[in-house]
C-alpha cells in the first residue's frame, strides 16, 4: 500500500492559463512532452497536418484551433506525478476556467511577450488573487520580436498587481534571441530553433565566467551581466515562502513552440510548487491527510468518447485515497454509490485506475446522479462550496427544426446544461425554453455539438433579455404578489426554483424598489 503522505507531498496539481492565442495548449504539450507523455508534439494550428494538438480533443476545437473544454492530463515526471488542467482562453468559456481554478493548487500563466497582459488574463488573476493561489509567469514567443524585458516585468507588476522576481532571463530576443540564462540554477540554454527536441545547455560556476563570452559573444554576454546586476539591486532574492503565499510570482522565459525554457519552468515548478493543499468545507476544513476519502465534481463533460454517450464527472480528490469499487456515500441524494471504472486522463485517452489520491483527478461515469459542486465521501456529512454558476448575459429561445428528433435533443440539451455549458429556463408565459450563456460562442458550439452528438438540430431565436435573477423572500404573499404581478416575466430553471427575466436594467431596478421584500440574486449559490 502506497503511504498517503508519501502520495500527497508528490502530487502537483495546477492550472494553465493565458489570453486565447498566447500559447497556452503550446506550452501543456511541451511539459507532456518531457514527462514522456506523448512523444512528438502535435501541431496545433495547422490543418494540413492531421496530428492536433493533444490536449484538444472535441471536434470543434480541432476545427477552429482554440480549446473550448478544460482538458485533464496527468503524468509522472521524475519522482513527482503531475496533473495540469489546461483551460479554455477565450472568454465565452470564461466559467468553465473560474471552476477549473477551484480545483488546483496554483497557476501558470502565459503572457506573449508582444502583447504583454491582455484583459482575460487580468480577469483570472482577479480569481488567483481571490483564492490566495500561488502563481508563475511564463513569458512566451521570445523568437518573436516583442517587448523589452524589463518592461513586461513592469507590466506584470501593475496589471497583475504582484510582485514579480525573474529566475530566467533572455539573451536578446526576436531575431537575435541567443538563449535564456537561467539564475534559479545558474546555467545558461542557448537557444536552437527546433520543435522536437530541448536545447543544449552550458553549465556556469559564475557568470564572469569566459564560457558565456564564448557561448553568446563579448557584446551580450556584457549586457546579461548588466542586466542581471540590475535584477539583483531592483528584484529582492526570490523566496518561496513568499510565492507560497502568493505575494510573489516568479517569472520565466522561453519559446514554447520551440521546446525552449520549458524545462527550466517545470524544474523549478516541481520543486517549489505547493503540493494539495487543505479545502474549506462548509462544515470544517478538510486537510488532505485525513484518513477519510472525499472530492467534489467541478466539471461535467457529456460524450468524452462519440461511440459510447456517457457523460463523465470530473472529480477534485480532497482527502483520504479513492478506491475503485468501495462504497461511497454521494452527500447531495444521501445515495450510497460504486464506481466500477473510474479513470484517469491524459487528453482523452483514459486508463482504470483503482486508486488515487488527494489532488488527482478522477473521471467517474455519470449517468445523471451528478451535478457540479457535488461532494462524495466515505461516509462524513460534509459540503464543499465555492463553486459559482453566474447569472447569464446572452439569452436565445432554443427552437427545434425537426419534429422527429425531439427527443434527441432534449436529451443533448439536458446532458450539454449538465456540463454547466449554459443555463436552461423555461418560461412560465408561453413555456419556451430559454438558453443563457456567458458569451456568443457558446451557442454555436451547444448547436454544434447537439447536431455532430446527437443528430438533432436546432436554432435560435434572439430575444431581448438583460439579466436573468434567482428570487426569493421569507414573506410567501409577497413573493405570490410579485410572481402575479410580473408573471410574463417569470421562469424557472431546471431545479424548479423561480427566475425573474428583466430585459432591461431599468425594469429590475424598479423591481428591486418597488418589491423591497424580494431578495434578487446573481449567482446560483444562495
Amino acid at each position: 500500500m502506497a503511504n498517503l503522505d508519501e502520495e500527497i507531498s508528490r502530487r502537483r496539481t495546477f492550472a494553465i492559463i493565458s489570453h486565447p492565442d498566447a500559447g497556452k495548449t503550446t506550452l501543456t504539450e511541451k511539459l507532456l512532452l518531457f514527462g514522456g507523455a506523448i512523444h512528438i508534439a502535435g501541431a496545433v494550428k495547422s490543418n494540413k497536418i492531421k496530428k492536433t494538438a493533444t490536449s484538444d480533443w472535441m471536434e470543434i476545437e480541432k476545427q477552429r484551433g482554440i480549446s473550448v473544454a478544460t482538458s485533464v492530463m496527468g503524468f509522472d515526471y521524475g519522482k513527482y506525478k503531475i496533473n495540469i488542467l489546461d483551460t479554455p482562453g477565450h472568454q465565452d468559456f470564461a466559467e468553465d476556467t473560474y471552476r477549473t481554478l477551484t480545483a488546483v493548487d496554483s497557476v501558470i500563466i502565459v503572457v506573449d511577450v508582444a502583447k504583454g497582459v491582455e484583459q482575460q488574463t487580468r480577469k483570472l488573476m482577479e480569481v488567483c488573487r481571490m483564492r490566495n493561489t500561488p502563481v508563475i509567469i511564463f513569458v512566451n514567443k521570445l523568437d518573436r520580436e516583442g517587448r523589452d524585458p524589463f518592461d513586461i516585468l513592469d507590466e506584470l507588476e501593475a496589471e497583475l498587481k504582484i510582485a514579480v522576481r525573474p529566475l530566467s532571463w533572455p539573451i536578446n530576443i526576436g531575431a537575435k534571441f541567443k538563449g535564456v540564462y537561467n539564475i534559479y540554477e545558474h546555467s545558461l540554454d542557448l537557444f536552437t530553433p527546433d520543435k522536437q527536441k530541448a536545447t543544449e545547455r552550458v553549465e556556469i560556476d559564475d557568470i564572469n565566467s569566459p564560457l558565456i563570452d564564448e557561448a553568446v559573444g563579448e557584446t551580450d554576454a556584457a549586457k546579461l551581466r548588466e542586466d542581471l546586476e540590475l535584477i539583483e539591486g531592483v528584484y529582492p532574492e526570490f523566496s518561496v515562502d513568499d510565492y507560497l503565499a502568493a505575494r510573489t510570482a516568479p517569472v520565466f522565459f522561453g519559446s514554447a513552440l520551440n521546446t525552449f525554457g520549458v524545462k527550466e519552468l517545470l524544474d523549478c515548478f516541481v520543486k517549489i510548487a505547493p503540493s494539495p493543499k487543505p479545502v474549506q468545507a462548509e462544515e470544517k476544513t478538510v486537510s488532505p491527510s485525513d484518513p477519510g476519502f472525499s472530492g467534489f465534481v467541478f466539471k461535467i463533460h457529456a460524450n468524452m468518447d462519440p461511440n459510447h454517450r456517457s457523460c463523465i464527472a470530473f472529480v477534485k480528490i480532497c482527502s483520504g485515497r479513492f478506491e475503485r469499487n468501495a462504497p461511497y456515500k454521494h452527500v447531495r441524494t444521501g445515495k450510497t454509490l460504486r464506481f466500477a471504472s473510474p479513470t484517469a486522463f491524459m487528453a482523452q485517452k483514459k486508463s482504470i485506475v483503482d486508486e488515487a489520491f488527494p489532488g488527482d483527478i478522477v473521471g467517474i461515469p455519470d449517468t445523471g446522479n451528478f451535478k457540479i459542486g457535488d461532494t462524495i465521501t466515505s461516509g462524513e456529512e460534509i459540503h464543499f462550496r465555492g463553486l459559482p454558476s453566474f447569472s447569464p448575459e446572452m439569452f436565445m429561445y432554443i427552437e427545434n427544426t425537426d419534429p422527429m428528433k425531439s427527443k434527441q435533443l432534449d436529451k443533448g440539451v439536458r446532458q450539454l446544461m449538465d456540463e454547466g455549458v449554459a443555463q436552461m429556463f423555461t418560461h412560465q408565459f408561453n413555456g419556451r425554453k430559454i438558453i443563457g450563456t456567458v458569451g456568443q460562442l457558446q451557442f454555436e458550439v451547444i448547436q454544434y455539438r447537439l447536431l455532430h452528438e446527437y443528430g438533432a438540430q436546432c436554432r435560435w431565436e434572439p430575444m431581448s433579455m438583460y439579466k436573468a435573477c434567482w428570487i426569493e423572500s421569507d414573506d410567501a404573499a409577497a413573493l405570490e404578489n410579485f410572481k402575479k404581478r410580473k408573471h410574463q416575466f417569470m421562469a424557472t430553471d431546471r431545479e424548479g426554483r423561480d427566475v425573474f427575466m428583466a430585459d432591461s436594467r431599468f425594469v429590475l431596478q424598479m423591481a428591486q424598489t418597488d418589491f423591497p421584500k424580494i431578495r434578487f440574486h446573481f449567482t446560483s449559490e444562495f
